[in-house]
Parts: structure tokens; C-alpha cells; sequence
């Protein structure tokens, strides 16, 4: 029997025509654990061109912890029936935005990917990170006023089309922002965002 990654209860779940006719990934959270999760509305949507799925709240803050700092990497198949609900039909390229090497080799993965293939989407790295200052420990204005973050990989040509970059957590915009008007200077057609979390 399957148990909850949050909480470690039994999974006990119903089979219904939904699941044997669609390709749904099994759930690997509780129906408790996914009710202390909190969605972000269309009217509470905080960021010009970004779309969030959930609220920063406690039950967030541990989910996030546990994921990125406890190298609880499987934490990453918790929300991919939401993420694949929201970008699987998309029409344009997704670019996840990039950890530095050096904050990779210390967390051992990079949890946008993760998120990103446990929903099975496809994407391309168009990015590279230039610092390995962690922003949280910046306030809002230092944020904004913060040197490009970005640089353009070598081997990648931006073509004019539309382009979609994917963050884990979204809490200034000010990441998101650096990243869209790099894609933009190097050609892309429009650049729009998708956050799983909105700070």
C-alpha cells in the first residue's frame, strides 16, 4: 500500500473511470495534507504575465523546506498533476529558470527540473546563472535593483516564438523579470511566467 509523502497515512484510493481511461499519475499525498495547501485565485494573481498555483502558507513553507534543503527529491511528483494540468498543453517553449552550478552541487539536484519532469514536461535550459547570492536575504529594493541574474547559454538560439519560463516560487518578480527581458533582448516573440508558488 502507497502512504502519503507528507504524512506517511495509507493511501486509500478510490478507483474510478477518470483513472482507468486517462493517463493520471497515481496521487502520492492525502486528501488532509492536499487541503492545507492553498490555491491561488485569478483575481489574486500578484504578478503581471506570471501564473501562480498555490499561496506561500506554512503548509507550503514545510513542503518547500523539505523539498530543496532536506534533498527530498521525490517531494518533487507532489504536484504534478497540477503542473502537467497547466502546462501540457501549452504551445511554448518551456525554460526553467537555472540554479548555479555551485548551489546544484550543493543541493544535488535543481528542484525546477524536478518539478518540471516528475509532471513529464518538456523544456530547454536557454539560461545560465551568473551569482550565487540567494535573494531571499535581499529586501524588495535591493532585488530590483540587483544586476542582470542571467546570461544566455552558448549553445542555445532564442528564436522569435513564444516562450515560457517556470519557477518554483515567485516572491518579488524581480527573478522572473531579469530572466523574461533577457529572452526578450535575444529575439523571443512574447515571454510569460508560471510559478508554482506565489510569496
Amino acid at each position: 500500500m502507497m502512504h502519503c509523502y507528507l504524512c506517511s497515512a495509507p493511501l486509500r484510493q478510490q478507483l474510478t473511470w477518470k483513472l482507468l481511461f486517462t493517463s493520471m499519475p497515481e496521487p502520492v499525498v492525502c486528501e488532509k495534507c492536499l487541503r492545507k495547501f492553498e490555491r491561488v485565485q485569478d483575481s489574486e494573481q500578484k504578478y503581471e504575465d506570471v501564473f501562480a498555483l498555490y499561496h506561500y502558507n506554512e503548509a507550503m513553507h514545510d513542503y518547500l523546506h523539505q523539498f530543496k534543503f532536506g534533498q527530498d527529491v521525490v517531494l518533487a511528483e507532489v504536484f504534478r498533476s497540477d503542473i502537467a494540468t497547466y502546462l501540457k498543453n501549452s504551445c511554448t517553449s518551456i525554460v526553467p529558470i537555472p540554479m548555479h552550478p555551485l548551489k546544484k552541487k550543493e543541493r544535488t539536484f535543481a528542484q525546477v527540473d524536478e518539478l518540471l519532469r516528475a509532471a513529464s514536461i518538456p523544456y530547454t535550459h536557454c539560461l545560465e546563472k551568473k551569482t550565487t547570492q540567494n535573494q531571499a536575504t535581499k529586501s524588495k529594493m535591493e532585488r530590483e535593483q540587483s544586476e542582470q541574474f542571467f546570461s544566455l547559454k552558448e549553445d542555445c538560439q532564442i528564436e522569435h516564438i513564444d516562450y515560457l519560463l517556470v519557477d518554483d516560487i515567485v516572491t518579488t518578480g524581480t527573478t522572473l523579470k531579469h530572466a523574461a527581458a533577457l529572452l526578450r533582448e535575444a529575439g523571443a516573440r512574447t515571454v510569460t511566467s508560471f510559478a508554482l508558488i506565489q510569496g
